[in-house]
């Protein structure tokens, strides 16, 4: 590491291969512009330039590589076998809305900033074995709460404005707070997966008799543990039997028109031979931003975001749901939404009523005056949330 820096060198050097494959791929796109233009713009495809453009270009790709992997080795000469890494909150926030953007591309090339699933208890990884989890929780409860993190985010982020949902519910309910970290740019469906069998784990190993099971998700994390519950309802997972309430903040339930708008963005550039190497840029949003276009939370979801659970919520479950509203009192019509979400989508509807959640009005509510990162620490949604839970 760094001496007296907050950068571990691990980083740097992944950091290092994200900025020489974003490099190559700008030139790549601004080469695709220079064609299109030269050759007009009723040419089709997108051909690599020749003569001494085509050597400027590819000259360019060699250099920025051959550059890059001379870092990388001095990094990995510097680094040895140490994998040791500083964790600050300002890194983790960083890195998580990195996974969030390019999660998926982090993964695919194995770059070390990519973030791994796992529990966490204490800014301290659990691991799921009975006698570590004695040792990380000594005073482990026979109620436990599971809280999963939104797009872009990670599991610190809970704490906001010196509140913690879990942390107030293990005050006021008895629980012990497990708070998931996982990768939010691959898709949704592969992170319910992971999530079903972490929690089947988890509930094995408990060091004690756990006799309730709560989740908690904020945003994309809600998703993700309707994810997980189809998937565990599918393999006959244990953890579903133990498993009581689940509670929804802010959850995009029919999707989120930021996400399809990046779609429709996408369309539009490539709708034209001048702009259509701008559309790459469009595509530089993760999977998981895609899945949130129509709250796709299965591997089979079709271009329309219709999938085989879209309309359900896991059976035997109490689940609730509440929604911001950045409108300060109830008024007639159509309600304003958190910023982010739409109150419908968050409270389980959608304006084409094929997608409904049918959540009873009393376990629906929304918080009027609250934003999308207020629904982490605002006064009124955590009462409501320990009322319902607690």
């Amino acid at each position: 590491m760094l001496k007296n820096s907050p950068i571990a060198l691990s980083d740097l050097r992944a950091w290092n291969r994200l900025a020489v494959e974003a490099t190559v791929g700008i030139t790549h796109i601004v080469e695709d512009m220079h064609q299109a233009i030269a050759r007009g713009p009723t040419a089709a495809g997108t051909a690599r330039t020749s003569g001494l453009s085509g050597f400027v270009y590819r000259s360019a790709r060699g250099v920025t590589r051959a550059v890059g992997g001379s870092i990388d080795a001095m990094f990995d000469a510097a680094i040895g076998d140490s994998t040791g890494t500083v964790s600050s909150n300002r890194r983790e926030a960083l890195r998580a809305a990195l996974n969030g953007l390019v999660g998926d591309h982090l993964d695919a090339t194995a770059n070390p900033l990519g973030i791994a699933m796992s529990f966490r208890h204490a800014d301290r990884t659990l691991e799921l074995h009975r006698a570590a989890l004695s040792e990380a929780i000594p005073h482990a409860r026979r109620r436990v709460v599971v809280l999963v993190h939104g797009l872009c985010m990670g599991d610190r982020q809970w704490r906001r404005h010196g509140h913690d949902h879990g942390e107030a519910l293990a005050r006021d309910g008895g629980f012990t707070p497990v708070y998931l970290h996982y990768n939010s740019g691959l898709r949704i469906a592969r992170n319910g997966r992971e999530l079903a069998d972490r929690l089947e784990a988890l509930v094995r190993e408990w060091p004690v008799a756990l006799d309730e099971l709560v989740l908690v998700g904020y945003s994309m994390g809600g998703l993700v543990i309707r994810s997980a519950c189809h998937h565990a309802d599918l393999a006959d997972m244990a953890w579903r039997r133990r498993l009581r309430a689940i509670a929804f903040l802010g959850t995009p339930h029919a999707g989120t028109p930021l996400a399809r708008n990046g779609h429709h963005l996408d369309a539009w550039l490539r709708a034209s031979a001048w702009t259509a190497a701008l559309a790459r840029l469009t595509t530089v949003r993760s999977a998981g931003i895609v899945d949130l276009r129509h709250a796709s939370i299965l591997d089979d979801t079709d271009d329309e975001g219709r999938d085989a659970c879209a309309a359900s919520l896991p059976r035997g479950v109490r689940c609730y749901a509440i929604a911001g509203s950045l409108t300060r009192k109830p008024r007639r019509g159509k309600p304003i939404g958190d910023g982010l979400v739409p109150v419908a989508s968050a409270l389980g509807g959608d304006a084409a009523r094929t997608r409904r959640l049918r959540l009873p009005r009393s376990r629906q509510w929304i918080a009027h005056g609250v934003g999308h990162l207020d629904l982490l620490d605002h006064p009124s949604v955590y009462a409501r949330l320990r009322d319902w839970l607690a």
